[in-house]
């Protein structure tokens, strides 16, 4: 029963970060596509030609501000499982070293 349980509690912790960095890709994309919106309707009700579009911009870093708070989250999370008997040291170690990668 103990390696069940370790593996719901694994299998628990990979989904809610998928879903974590899911949504938040996705509300970024929305961001930047209302955006878009609105600076071509500025333009339209101003009679200007939409600027061409731009190249894509340069990925932003690994370590930036969101990103980075979302790994501590994350091995918080790893810890207390840790901490609870849930996951041993090698899972613990091997999951650590997923999240950062």
């Amino acid at each position: 029963m103990p390696g069940l349980l370790r593996g719901v509690a694994r299998t628990a912790v990979v989904a809610g970060t998928a879903t974590a960095v899911s949504n938040r890709v996705s509300r970024r994309q929305a961001g930047r596509w209302a955006q878009q919106d609105t600076e071509r309707q500025v333009a339209y009700q101003q009679g200007v030609a939409p600027p061409a579009p731009a190249a894509p911009a340069p990925a932003a870093p690994q370590s930036s501000a969101d990103e980075m708070a979302g790994k501590i989250d994350q091995l918080k999370q790893l810890g207390d499982l840790k901490a609870q008997g849930v996951l041993t040291d090698d899972e613990f170690a091997a999951q650590k070293r997923q999240v950062l990668g």
